[in-house]
């Protein structure tokens, strides 16, 4: 908690950066965050955070900066991609 409190608030760009951080790993496109290892992929739950993304970003459409709405369909338009890709690999 009182690192949390040095750190600062939690804005937008954090929040948003923690779940793609999380799709990445899921998607095995970044090491596992506890033990730095490569990640195992997982695309149902790499599927379902890109899901989460999405929706955020249709709930928050009309509320965001114009920085803000270009950083999370950049962030998404990547880790769809990068979804695809993972997914018709044999």
């Amino acid at each position: 908690m009182a690192d949390q409190a040095k750190k600062g608030p939690i804005d937008f760009y954090t929040f948003v950066l923690s779940l793609g951080s999380s799709a990445f790993v899921h998607l095995g496109d970044a090491p596992h965050p506890e033990t730095g290892a490569p990640a195992e992929p997982d695309l149902l739950l790499a599927k379902q955070t890109i899901d989460i993304l999405a929706m955020l970003g249709e709930k928050t459409r009309g509320n965001l900066t114009p920085e803000e709405e270009r950083f999370l369909e950049t962030l998404l338009t990547d880790l769809r991609i990068r979804f695809v890709e993972k997914s018709h690999k044999p």
